[in-house]
């Protein structure tokens, strides 16, 4: 697209025309507005006008003007929110009981955001549209929530607390970083150092920087705007956010307008974009991806919102190429980089120290430090009445449009799915085939539904060729027939890259699968979309996104041909301790008891399912009645041998309940009674940690019903860590010294099935000599010589296959 840009000639005339445009060329504070913003808001303001989104050029240049005045505001505020406990509307200096003792925020990369916020807020004014915002440095909260005050784009708990005078000011500023607290543990405050639930409009925490570039691509469906704010040492490191043109699709996505703030640094580093030839060099690598860079002064809230005008044209004009024939995919995607300094608009910007405290000393005691904040404050102070109109003129642009803070990607609720019909299955096979027919039927049913598969390992190898034969790797140039332009599947070797797309796709249908082995690289993304959801729930408004597994397969006790980089139960263990009522962790034993569980977990709303399933064929132990009681309850009795003071043996891993079987034969042929309990989700029998655990877990008939207190010899044969299995689980198993539990125990290597069972010490011959210890009889009476000598170390381990 070329664009014809004014003249300063023509700018000139033009303010001396248009009164309201020489107001707005002004500037404001530190605000000055350069020959290319002044051009690019000429522009817009003629097309925001011929558009009719805008009743003359006048209404425009005053919003602008008004824009200035709002991020001057939100400049003072920040600031504020950092050092002061009080606030002065009419400009005074503070003294030094007016600021906190212990001043505590991320200073610069907050004041960064201001203009960029505010110009996503006026753009949105300008247009009557709003659009969704992701931030992916959250710790630059401050900006949001200053802004948010200001123009009253609140949810209700902000809005009671935080009115738009001295004593809600006040209050706003007093809580950050208040570390108050509630009689129950829980923060006191509607306010966090982060991105979090009372944040109007916020999806997403941005706690570890690079996730939000991984994940946008995949937030917006058709229809709808996703502006992502991104930060620049995190654009230049995370390299899977170079491939969002690979995925994006007109069809099936909505608008991306992606921007990084460029202030040139990190904490204590400056950025490879932090010099002229880094950012010329990066433009280069955005334009080998299939981005569309567009450079901004990024200091100025104007230049912000023209450019997100500029990427949304650009984008449409794009997909209208493509749709007439003339491009194809990969289309350039608009990228904004806002040229900036890191704590643009106070005292230390450009500094390392802009990063969290930008003064020298607390102004709380330090005169110099004082007098630095009151002098570089006062050229940010807006006049009450001006403050007051302003904030009236952005509130008052709402008419007709959506909040902010009901932005479709912040309340995203999906319509709910039809489920296929289950077909279980008596024979011997793969469990995998059960979530491959349900998966493939559960689209095919749900059209509306946008399906996305992450998968960073071989879909075929996990069995689930049908997933791909149906959905189909997403490809540019398509080469096979399990490629398309529309595929599904989101394939990388890049764990957090698949496992993004679909904690992004919160408006459909998901699943990943991959070796368990790799899926503790997901963990630190799927850990950040719980905690979110959790602190959503907690503030009265869950998350509405359909539930979906994570599905860990090619597992450890399958997986010993790999070495031991591939035996790795860390993924299950790290996710059993997030909270029960957010992920559930699940270990289906067969085709139908995985089955059984999948209606379940694609009903569910705000909730992950944690799946560790073998891929090899296994016998089909439950039938559909007792799969469907397994998935309701957790567990289920498998078998019982009568006699008293029996043993409890707990079998927890499709494998593990294969060994234990093997046990419970002998001790029935020995003549020892015992009860076989197989645990197919062990979060749902810990001792709760709150309210909402408690209503997730199993009640006290249904444990005494299972796992029964007369039964005080127990043994457990776990498919994770011991330890990690015994510290869960201690309400059934009270006494560490009448209960034994085996697991696995980092051994491994080039070894099969029955030698990783061996080496960890888990096999059914390890289960009868754990037995033997606790009805203390001697293990000659449940094993052979043979056997025996074997498990002490000494014999042929090939005698207990």
């Amino acid at each position: 697209m070329v664009q014809i840009l004014p003249s300063p000639e023509e700018l000139a005339a033009h303010a001396a025309a248009e009164p309201a445009f020489a107001e707005w060329l002004r500037g404001r504070g530190p605000l000055e507005h350069s020959a290319e913003t002044q051009a690019a808001v000429f522009r817009m303001a003629h097309q925001l006008v011929q558009a009719g989104l805008q009743p003359d050029l006048a209404s425009v240049y005053r919003l602008l003007s008004g824009l200035d005045r709002l991020t001057c505001a939100g400049l003072w505020l920040v600031v504020h929110m950092t050092y002061a406990r009080h606030v002065h509307l009419d400009g005074a200096p503070l003294q030094p009981a007016d600021f906190k003792p212990r001043p505590e925020g991320h200073t610069g990369g907050s004041l960064n955001m201001v203009p960029a916020y505010a110009g996503y807020l006026a753009l949105n004014a300008l247009s009557g549209k709003t659009r969704g915002w992701l931030m992916g440095q959250g710790h630059c909260v401050a900006a949001i929530e200053a802004l948010n005050v200001l123009t009253g784009n609140l949810h209700p708990e902000q809005m009671q607390r935080y009115t738009l005078d001295a004593l809600g000011l006040e209050r706003l500023v007093q809580d950050f970083y208040s570390y108050a607290q509630n009689p129950d543990g829980s923060v006191g405050v509607p306010l966090g150092s982060h991105v979090n639930p009372h944040t109007a409009g916020g999806i997403a925490e941005g706690g570890y920087l690079g996730f939000a570039e991984l994940q946008y691509a995949h937030m917006p469906l058709p229809g709808e705007t996703l502006v992502t704010f991104l930060s620049d040492g995190a654009a230049e490191e995370q390299r899977g956010s170079d491939w969002i043109p690979r995925w994006w699709r007109a069809e099936d996505c909505g608008t991306l307008l992606p921007v990084m703030i460029a202030n040139g640094r990190r904490i204590e580093q400056r950025t490879q974009l932090g010099t002229h030839e880094g950012l010329e060099g990066f433009k280069r690598h955005l334009r080998g991806c299939a981005f569309d860079p567009l450079s901004f002064d990024g200091r100025d809230p104007a230049a912000f919102a023209c450019a997100l005008w500029e990427m949304e044209q650009r984008l449409e004009h794009r997909v209208s190429e493509k749709n007439s024939g003339i491009l194809g995919y990969p289309l350039p995607i608009p990228y904004g980089i806002a040229e900036t300094i890191k704590g643009f608009g106070f005292y230390g910007a450009g500094t390392a120290a802009a990063h969290n405290l930008p003064l020298p000393g607390s102004p709380h005691e330090d005169a110099e430090a004082r007098d630095l904040f009151n002098r570089h404050a006062a050229q940010l102070h807006v006049p009450e009445i001006e403050l007051l109109e302003t904030c009236a003129l952005f509130a008052g642009s709402r008419q007709g449009r959506l909040f902010e803070r009901d932005n479709p990607l912040a309340v995203r609720r999906p319509i709910e799915p039809t489920m296929p019909a289950l077909h279980y299955r008596s024979e011997i096979c793969s469990p995998m085939a059960a979530l491959e027919r349900f998966f493939v039927d559960l689209c095919a049913i749900n059209p509306d539904l946008r399906a996305r598969v992450g998968n960073p390992d071989e879909l075929a190898s996990n069995r689930l060729e049908g997933v791909l034969a149906a959905l189909k790797h997403r490809v540019n140039q398509p080469e096979n027939e399990h490629e398309a332009l529309d595929g599904r599947v989101i394939t990388a070797l890049n764990e957090e890259a698949v496992v993004a797309a679909c904690l992004g796709n919160q408006g459909g249908l998901n699943l990943v699968a991959s070796y368990e082995a790799f899926c503790v690289k997901m963990l630190g993304a799927v850990r950040q979309t719980l905690i979110f959801a959790r602190l959503q729930k907690e503030a009265g408004r869950p998350a509405g996104w359909l539930g979906w597994p994570l599905v860990a397969t090619s597992h450890t006790w399958e997986n010993g041909k790999n070495q031991q980089s591939h035996q790795d139960t860390t993924f299950c263990e790290a996710l059993l301790g997030e909270m029960s009522d957010m992920v559930r962790v699940l270990f289906p034993a067969d085709h139908n008891s995985m089955l059984a569980l999948l209606p379940a977990i694609y009903r569910s709303r705000g909730q992950l399912a944690c799946l560790v399933v073998p891929k090899r064929a296994r016998p089909n132990i439950f039938d559909q009645a007792q799969a469907e009681q397994l998935a309701r309850d957790g567990a289920i009795v498998v078998e019982e041998h009568p006699g008293s003071d029996p043993l409890l043996l707990i079998a927890n891993g499709s494998y593990q309940l294969g060994e234990m079987r093997r046990a419970a034969e002998r001790l029935s042929e020995a003549g020892y009674a015992y009860r076989l309990v197989y645990l197919q989700e062990p979060g749902r029998f810990r001792a709760p940690r709150d309210s909402w655990e408690l209503a997730v877990v199993a009640d006290d008939e249904l444990t005494e019903r299972l796992f029964p207190d007369h039964c005080t010899r127990r043994v457990l044969l776990t498919h994770m860590r011991p330890e990690v299995a015994r510290g869960h689980l201690w309400p059934i198993l009270p006494d560490a010294l009448r209960s034994s539990v085996l697991g696995y125990r980092n051994r491994g290597g080039t070894l099969d099935e029955a030698g990783m069972l061996f080496a960890n010490r888990a096999s059914w011959g390890d289960v009868l000599a754990a037995c033997a210890r606790l009805l203390e009889i001697p293990r000659s009476a449940l094993l052979t010589a043979e056997e025996a000598a074997a498990l002490a170390g000494k014999g042929d381990p090939r005698a207990l296959r």
